[in-house]
């Protein structure tokens, strides 16, 4: 009997392995259960034809395997979703959440809703738990393009925000804090981003470049990285259906509690990626 090279294997396991450490809280969270009932087709749509793309552009950091082709890209982020939706199916199925004579699209929606942070973290399997080859350290460490920065923050505020975002405990923070609570805890998410990319010593943390005023680098990457924050914590929110019916105020303050996370997630991307 012929066995699969070691090395396919041995991506496959990793890939595995990411796509369950990604995903178990959201995996083991009622709130992403009952949102494969509750999220409105289109907009569950949306978001599983945005994914591929977004895994492509992900892969041409940190993929399966070394490759500069859009194709290979492509390839790879089937490969991500394909054992997101095994390891969602297997552990929903061991959580008793797929029970027989369960309704299709209740099927579907629950299955969906986790591919997405699982697909992201078999994706990132191959730079956080496997030993990669000095090719792959080399690219890892291939300072990106601006466009590309922005982009890896986004990744990053997606990923953190995707475990927040469906909670109830978001809208009991909203309900509990002040206004000054809320203008706090935007200033706090701004001073976060700008304290863990330009001042705190991390792996892969981004290189402020000689003659770099500190005002530049403020208003290039911490406020336009913020920016990307509230959109991207916007954007979850209008998926799950959280800002339907809401009022400016009550939007706003849960934007601020929300962007918390999200400016996390968003100044440690170059860490994790």
């Amino acid at each position: 009997m012929n066995w699969p090279e070691k090395p396919l294997v041995a991506g496959m396991a990793r890939g595995a392995g990411g796509a369950l450490i990604f995903a178990i809280p959201m995996l083991m969270t009622m709130e992403m259960w009952s949102l494969g009932h509750a999220a409105e087709p289109f907009r569950l749509a949306i978001l599983l034809v945005a994914l591929p793309c977004l895994l492509i552009a992900l892969a041409h950091y940190v993929g399966f395997r070394e490759s500069s082709s859009l194709v290979d890209h492509a390839a790879d982020s089937l490969v991500a979703i394909g054992i997101a939706a095994i390891m969602a199916i297997a552990f929903l199925a061991l959580f008793g959440q797929l029970a027989r004579g369960m309704a299709a699209d209740e099927l579907v929606g629950k299955i969906a809703i986790q591919v997405v942070p699982a697909s992201m973290g078999a994706m990132l399997s191959r730079g956080q738990l496997g030993n990669q080859p000095d090719g792959a350290e080399r690219r890892r460490k291939t300072r990106p393009t601006y466009a590309g920065e922005l982009f890896l923050m986004f990744v990053g505020a997606l990923f953190l925000s995707l475990n927040v975002a469906p909670t109830d405990e978001v809208p009991r923070i909203v309900h509990s804090a002040t206004p000054w609570h809320q203008i706090a805890l935007v200033v706090a998410s701004i001073a976060i981003m700008h304290v863990f990319v330009y001042f705190v010593e991390l792996r892969g943390r981004v290189p402020v470049e000689p003659g770099v005023t500190f005002v530049s680098a403020f208003l290039r990457f911490t406020l336009v990285g913020y920016a990307i924050v509230l959109a991207t914590s916007f954007l979850l929110l209008w998926l799950f259906g959280r800002v339907d019916g809401v009022g400016p105020a009550e939007l706003a303050g849960t934007l601020a509690v929300l962007s918390l996370p999200g400016a996390i997630g968003a100044a440690a991307a170059r860490l994790l990626l």
